[in-house]
């Protein structure tokens, strides 16, 4: 890791401290660009987590994914945690701090609409992100993508009737415009532009592949710090707004971010999981797929309400959390087992 990387956790706090001054004093920059949406994903979004993703695409040694189904134990225990754990998790803990610890704080109407935003966070792991967070704890691309991509297969399918029966509706409509093209901007474009980049390189030897792979490393740092100045200060006015909100909210997030990356994590060690299968699999329960989410929220309960609120500052926690949680996956590496070469 170099020394711009070693200190990325300072870069993404200069970032939000400059997404959120940007914000406040260029509110129209941040409405245009606010405005340049398509099916509740935003476009220059898009393109800052494209150029995160594609670099790392290219990494990905395709002929190695066969090897997923010969240790299929991580790929278990990310299903496991991402859809029998987490949204019951994240139920819980909503009802715990809104309806008892905080229920003298908040009023019975926005206490549940802020449980229902958390829930809808819970129901929608990570779909992008997650290859950043993998990659900065040197877990297995090649895994990660097939962690990833099975989740996406599972989400069309459990996704609404999870949100129903935990938020007690009859059904849930599905944004599928916003998931499908999440999923085609985040995996899919990446994934075939990274095979053929790939494929390209090596017709001049793997040297080429290497160096490539080494200059587009700040790529992916830079559309980092890019996303979370731009997500910031496109929130600017609500962070400023409402911070005692955001603060109650952010304290079951809190919570069950690490809760549930913990409980992922251990048990992979209590797996004998290599390092490189369990860090991508206790970081794939611990983001969330906020466009789906954001997206749902205001589908279901307004653009002003608590819900949305919710999965807004579910946003906002997410990298300071990942940041921290790979610095203590990359410290405990020797609690695992070195992958097999």
């Amino acid at each position: 890791m170099g020394n711009f990387e070693r200190y990325l956790s300072l870069w993404v706090a200069l970032a939000i401290i400059l997404g959120i001054t940007s914000g406040t004093l260029l509110p129209g920059l941040f409405e245009f660009v606010a405005s340049l949406t398509y099916a509740h994903v935003n476009l220059v979004v898009a393109v800052f987590i494209w150029a995160m993703i594609y670099p790392m695409m290219v990494q990905v040694d395709f002929t190695a994914i066969k090897n997923v189904g010969r240790k299929p134990q991580g790929l278990a225990l990310t299903l496991v945690v991402n859809w029998l754990i987490k949204p019951f998790t994240m139920a819980a803990l909503g009802w715990l701090f809104f309806k008892v610890l905080f229920a003298d704080l908040v009023d019975p109407t926005t206490a549940t609409e802020y449980i229902a935003g958390m829930i809808l966070l819970g129901v929608a792991p990570c779909t992008a992100m997650v290859f950043v967070w993998s990659q900065l704890t040197r877990g297995d691309s090649g895994y990660t993508l097939v962690q990833v991509s099975v989740n996406d297969i599972i989400m069309i399918f459990a996704f609404a009737p999870i949100a129903a029966f935990l938020l007690g509706l009859s059904s849930i409509t599905v944004p599928w415009e916003t998931l499908v093209l999440s999923v085609l901007l985040y995996v899919v474009a990446p994934l075939i532009a990274g095979i053929l980049t790939r494929k390209w390189l090596l017709r001049d030897g793997q040297e080429r592949l290497n160096h490539w792979l080494q200059r587009s490393k700040p790529t992916t740092i830079m559309g980092l710090l890019a996303t979370v100045v731009l997500l910031f200060g496109l929130q600017a006015d609500r962070i400023l707004d409402n911070p005692y909100a955001i603060g109650l909210i952010a304290i079951p997030l809190l919570i069950q971010s690490y809760g549930i990356f913990f409980i992922a994590y251990f048990a992979a060690r209590k797996m004998k999981l290599p390092h490189n299968v369990a860090a991508p699999a206790g970081l794939i329960g611990t983001s969330n797929f906020f466009e789906l989410a954001v997206a749902v929220a205001i589908s279901l309960f307004g653009l002003t309400s608590g819900a949305a609120l919710a999965t807004v500052v579910g946003v906002l926690v997410e990298v300071p959390v990942m940041l921290s949680l790979v610095a203590f996956a990359n410290r405990t590496r020797h609690w695992f087992p070195q992958p097999a070469v």
